[in-house]
């Protein structure tokens, strides 16, 4: 692997864990690469043991134990026995808070009411109405580049394309755009714990400004609906709604962009799928999912809370555990040729999670990619990666490009 960013000096190995199955893991936030990350690096690690234990997995510094197969990993989204999810993200723990992600850091039986309050604002009905404005968004950012015969995707389209999706929805000015972005990056791809701590005080104060102002004036949006949601008989705490409205943020902006760079630059390299997209537009929401599989980028934590052993792993309390779509994603035992990309394969896959923690946007998640692919195919002839760019990805638990570069043939 070609590294960028040297690691960390990492703790001592728990004397639980077998040497030989400690892993210098490569993805792991402090690390990035001129790869691509997914020709090589990621078919390498899945060819490692089954179980594995990597110093540094954790985003903090923490090691966390690594399950590559889709079984175990669908297993362990759904242990709430000997697994918790509450503080696995830890961003209100790094400056002081109480609140937890609503509902991402939730157990059963809280996590349940919490989800079901939700379920109607994302479901598969709502985001299909809503689909005149997403993609109506989706053809603004491309008509600033279309005629040009270039463009920077990430920063021209990737990322501003599902955050303003996202203020719409939320109810939040269109001008917060690039201060947005900017704290996105400081909570999702900073190596220092610091500046990490830093962007998640600016998210919370802003959100708790728009919740005191939506709970006074509420309007037809997300931030008003938390601001003024009732869970059965009483009012949504303050950390509660906190909570919701900052993993709304975070999972609304960061991992649709990282989808939709992963899903483009895969037909820049792959000019046969983009030939076949371009001539059968219908088969995109099929083609989506295969990219959804094979592209899944996103790793999420658990903590132990009971002694138990996994395909031969031995967790004990106080144990990360890493939940990783992107090796579940590439599992050979369950997917014929993983590292192949069949547009026609079907839609199975891990890479929204699975079992009560299933992403509660993939709904959203899935219109915005299928506009981003419908109107980008009809607006732009054959594009490529610009001949001697040189592409960085991250390695953190979101695998994304820093910058995607495109040209093509101006018509």
């Amino acid at each position: 692997m070609n590294d960028i960013t040297a690691t960390a000096t990492r703790p001592a190995i728990p004397a639980h864990v077998p040497p030989e199955l400690v892993f210098d893991y490569p993805l792991i936030v402090s690390r990035k690469t001129t790869e691509n990350p997914f020709d090589r690096i990621i078919p390498d690690v899945a060819s490692w043991p089954d179980a594995f234990y990597a110093p540094g997995a954790v985003p903090t510094g923490d090691a966390a134990w690594i399950f590559r197969r889709a079984a175990d990993v669908r297993r362990l989204f759904k242990d709430t026995d000997n697994f918790t999810a509450r503080g696995w993200a830890s961003f209100s723990g790094l400056i002081g808070d109480s609140w937890y992600q609503v509902p991402v850091e939730y157990d059963p039986p809280e996590h349940g009411p919490l989800r079901a309050l939700l379920n109607p604002l994302l479901s598969p009905g709502r985001m299909i109405a809503l689909d005149s404005k997403v993609r109506n968004y989706a053809r603004h950012y491309i008509s600033l580049f279309k005629d040009r015969g270039h463009c920077e995707f990430m920063s021209e389209f990737a990322f501003k394309f599902p955050i303003s999706v996202f203020l719409e929805l939320m109810g939040l000015p269109q001008e917060d755009v690039e201060q947005l972005l900017a704290w996105e990056m400081g909570l999702l791809h900073e190596p220092d714990v610091t500046k990490i701590a830093d962007a998640t005080r600016s998210v919370r104060d802003y959100l708790l400004i728009k919740l005191e102002e939506s709970a006074k004036n509420p309007r037809d949006d997300f931030i008003s609906f938390i601001a003024t949601a009732r869970l059965e008989d009483r009012a949504l705490s303050r950390d509660e709604q906190v909570g919701m409205a900052f993993n709304f943020y975070t999972g609304g902006l960061d991992t649709v962009s990282t989808n939709i760079a992963l899903h483009f630059r895969h037909l820049a390299e792959h000019p046969d799928h983009q030939e076949t997209l371009r001539a059968h537009p219908e088969q995109i929401p099929l083609a989506t999912e295969e990219l959804l599989r094979a592209y899944a980028a996103v790793t999420t934590f658990r903590i132990c809370t009971r002694e138990v052993v996994i395909n031969g792993a031995r967790i004990v309390p106080g144990d990360r555990v890493a939940l990783s779509t992107t090796l579940a994603c590439r599992d050979e035992s369950k997917y014929d040729n993983p590292h192949e990309v069949r547009l026609d394969r079907g839609p199975q896959h891990e890479s929204f999670a699975f079992g009560p923690h299933r992403c509660v946007g993939m709904h959203l998640a899935r219109r915005e990619m299928h506009c981003a692919l419908e109107e980008v195919l009809a607006a732009i002839p054959q594009f490529r990666i610009e001949p001697g760019a040189t592409i960085v990805s991250t390695l953190g638990p979101i695998i994304q490009p820093e910058t995607l570069p495109l040209v093509w043939d101006v018509r």
